[in-house]
């Protein structure tokens, strides 16, 4: 990596003698000077040994820049005098290199500053000064406006293998760079005489500290010259730091070494959907044999499957449209892949051998089709004997062919729903006879309409080990249906904040929408509404019903009582209760209230309601049908994206669908598949993804999530699944009644699992920050000052709290190196 030409991977304040400066640059007003400091980093001019990160530091009158040794000082020359109000200084200081081999102290560079209080003025012949930190997005927007600041030529490569078709990008910061939309990023050329090396020269600012990534995809060309450029990611590094580079001259090559390894660490994940369409096509027993055939011939058969693309149902007419650009990429090439998922193994994408795979009912295979034109494609299904023995149909030249069922993608359409079942006709593919059909379950996934995730940062694969995190399930726990129920109603925004409050890293909720679309935390389907009787004062009747069938005023109007009301005839939460309860203590808070009423430094487990059906065919809240998926999954996860800022966020479901489009539809929070395994306490499910920790783990391997969150019913029989499940890269959670139990969680910690979700947290931990704020603390003993760190503190707590700047501010953040990204 070439570090002469520019500060690479460092973010900076240069010291270049050798250029001319600005005339004046200024730091932005902030609180007084006094303990604040800005991180940066030097210039090999000032200090050949590239990596080291001074720390620029005004107290009262006196600036230095502190390093590791050897250090750069800057000594102010005279003593500032003393004025009414502000404190006022002006002087000369210099750049030296002490202490160090080969410096002899003597090297400087010189330049003149004045000290305003709450500003400071840098003049003089030290050429480029880059400030970072404790006002870093105000001091880069300054730095923007100089009007002297001079571009440089960067030249980037990247060693890196492609598909045909596929192009290596890079993406960042600034505008050369598409503000990290990909849709913006410069694209790459392989080098003439290696075509594993790409390149790419754009003009930066001199002096400006730019972030980036590489990705490899497909940019399509416009249909139209006034259509968006559009791009296919298909992998993308995710290093939790990305890359950076300061250029201090006018021109500087970068290179990058191999695509995806940065630091030393390999760090790369899987695209999402941008502009493209995903179609997934399923056949499993879950409910019975997704193939029927009437011939008795073939009663007793097990088939063998095999899917082919045969192409558009209508293919497009040539227009002489001069609007029409010709380019072999203005169509993205539909693919097809299938992946296979049982207890004991995953295939995942790849292609199909000649006579498919035998359909078993231990294993779920599927079927998945990324196209841009998803309601103009025919699909064909071949079905196969499976010993393949012999030839089924006289004349027929494929060995133990027994007939075809037809897929068009315009009937999935039709339909109008992101999921369902379809059954298909099976025809001899000779004589056309209908000879028995086929179950096919589908799903369709799209990008979120009116969102574009961007490349700034990722933690869908990214999880920090620590100590086993305490959650608060439902906030401070279930208050409706467990034994000892919580004190405080469940799902409120006082729960949640009485789980943080003692100490739970996460609180775990429930999200559903209302029928106006809002976004709420409410655990149950359904609810219980009260109806008075004529002539009868005192009588109350209650009904069932969804919750989805109320709009959010309405749902805000509500006496709540839960469902189990119907069967009980005194329950705790009586529907002539106090109406004058704290709104923090009213149920159905929206999700962005709740977002904004707790601190950032709490974690959220947001579990995405979904009806569930279960194995002997009663559906959950008997609510057979339902939102659309891809509607009510972009809903909620717009209001999570624009409003969740710097908090850490897991996302769950027990849905396996739910959880794939999760994964599929945004790049930022991980997700963790829910199942409840092998139990006792529970109806066992229909999909089955969801019967047993073996396939879970299976189908989250396939889907590249985050991890499972388990019964703990179920993991006490088998503790070994925790072993299991972290050997494969899995995070592993666990919830249920039986977690409630201390002794029980002692066990789990002994087997290190990462998070245990349980009622009640207030009886076991007294009021103490969470783990986060405890790391934070450590983390700003050793970067700030005593004094600094006292201001920074909740006088009550005595960690730092939501309020204090150092959490709201992100200047504070970027200056001290406080480590809020790294956020699960």
């Amino acid at each position: 990596m070439q570090r002469r030409k520019c500060l690479h991977h460092r973010p900076s304040l240069a010291l270049d003698p050798a250029h001319s400066p600005p005339p004046l640059w200024e730091l932005p007003p902030s609180p007084p000077l006094e303990g604040r400091g800005w991180r940066v980093s030097p210039n090999a001019a000032v200090n050949k040994r590239a990596g080291r990160k001074p720390l620029l530091v005004a107290t009262g009158h006196h600036v230095n820049v502190r390093a590791h040794a050897p250090a750069p000082v800057l000594r102010p020359i005279p003593a500032p005098p003393a004025a009414a109000g502000r404190p006022r200084a002006a002087g000369t200081g210099c750049v030296r290199r002490t202490g160090g081999s080969g410096s002899g102290g003597k090297s400087a560079s010189t330049f003149q500053y004045e000290n305003r209080g709450s500003s400071l003025k840098v003049i003089g012949k030290a050429s480029t000064f880059s400030f970072f930190g404790a006002r870093q997005k105000q001091s880069k927007n300054f730095l923007n406006r100089s009007a002297n600041m001079t571009p440089s030529e960067v030249t980037f490569q990247i060693h890196g293998t492609t598909l045909p078709g596929e192009v290596l990008a890079v993406c960042g910061s600034c505008d050369s760079l598409g503000d990290w939309k990909p849709q913006k990023a410069v694209v790459l050329k392989p080098d003439a005489k290696n075509c594993t090396l790409w390149k790419a020269t754009i003009m930066l600012t001199t002096g400006v500290l730019v972030e980036y990534r590489y990705f490899k995809g497909l940019f399509l060309e416009p249909k139209t010259a006034s259509d968006p450029c559009q791009v296919i990611v298909h992998k993308w590094e995710t290093h939790l730091q990305p890359r950076s580079v300061n250029p201090l001259e006018h021109k500087c090559l970068i290179n990058d070494g191999q695509f995806g390894k940065f630091g030393g660490v390999e760090t790369v994940d899987s695209g999402w959907l941008t502009c493209q369409t995903e179609i997934r096509l399923r056949l499993h027993y879950s409910e019975k044999n997704p193939v029927s055939i009437s011939k008795k011939k073939f009663k007793n058969s097990r088939f063998r499957v095999k899917l082919t693309l045969e192409g558009r149902e209508e293919e497009e007419e040539d227009d002489d449209d001069q609007n029409k650009i010709s380019t072999p990429l203005s169509k993205m090439s539909t693919t097809l892949e299938i992946s296979l998922i049982s207890d004991n193994e995953f295939k995942s994408r790849h292609s199909q051998p000649e006579f498919g795979y035998a359909l078993q009912p231990d294993r779920w295979t599927e079927y998945s089709i990324h196209t841009m034109e998803p309601d103009n494609l025919e699909l064909i299904f071949d079905f196969f004997e499976e010993d393949l023995s012999e030839t089924v149909v006289q004349g027929d030249t494929l060995q133990g062919h027994v007939g075809t069922a037809c897929l068009l993608s315009s009937t999935i359409a039709e339909h109008g729903r992101s999921s369902g079942i379809l059954i298909l006709p099976i025809m001899s593919r000779m004589s056309r006879q209908t000879i028995g059909k086929v179950r096919v379950d589908y799903l369709i996934i799209k990008p979120i309409e009116g969102y574009e995730c961007d490349m700034k940062q990722s933690f869908s694969k990214y999880w920090k080990p620590r100590i086993p995190l305490d959650v608060g399930h439902r906030g401070a726990g279930n208050s409706t249906t467990t034994a000892n129920l919580s004190k405080v109603r469940e799902n409120t925004i006082a729960s949640l904040k009485n789980a943080a409050s003692h100490g739970a890293a996460y609180v775990e909720f429930d999200v559903q929408l209302s029928k106006d679309l809002v976004p709420l935390i409410y655990h149950d389907l359904t609810c219980c509404i009260s109806m008075k009787k004529k002539h009868d004062a005192e009588s109350l009747e209650l009904f069932e019903i969804p919750v989805k069938e109320l709009t959010y005023n309405q749902l805000q109007l509500l006496k709540l009582t839960h469902a189990t009301a119907l069967k009980l005839k005194d329950h705790p939460l009586s529907v002539t209760e106090d109406e004058a309860s704290p709104s923090d203590h009213c149920p159905f808070p929206s999700l962005q209230t709740v977002l904004e009423a707790l601190p950032e430094d709490v974690g959220f487990n947001i579990e995405i309601k979904w009806i569930c059906h279960q194995k002997d065919g009663i559906w959950d809240g008997n609510l057979s049908t339902y939102f659309d998926m891809n509607s009510y999954l972009d809903i909620i996860l717009k209001v999570i994206l624009q409003n969740a800022g710097m908090r850490r966020i897991v996302i769950s479901s027990f849905d396996a669908d739910v959880c794939t489009g999760i994964r599929h539809k945004q790049n930022k929070y991980p997700v963790l598949f829910l199942t409840q395994g092998k139990s006792d306490a529970y109806p066992e499910l229909m999909d089955l993804r969801s019967r047993s920790t073996p396939i879970a783990m299976s189908f989250a391997q396939f889907e590249d999530l985050l991890g499972i969150n388990v019964h703990t019913e179920d993991l006490l029989r088998h503790p070994q699944y925790i072993k299991e499940t972290k050997s494969k890269g899995l995070v592993f959670f666990c919830w249920g009644d039986d977690t409630n139990d201390p002794e029980n969680r002692r066990k789990l910690r002994e087997y290190s699992i990462d998070g245990l979700i349980y009622d009640r947290i207030y009886d076991w931990n007294p009021e103490q920050p969470n783990i986060f704020q405890v790391e934070q603390m450590e983390r700003l003993k050793k970067e700030l000052p005593a004094e600094m760190l006292r201001k920074c503190l909740c006088p009550i707590n005595q960690f730092v709290c939501g309020s204090a700047f150092c959490m709201r501010s992100p200047s504070t953040v970027g200056a001290y190196g406080i480590d809020q990204q790294q956020q699960v």
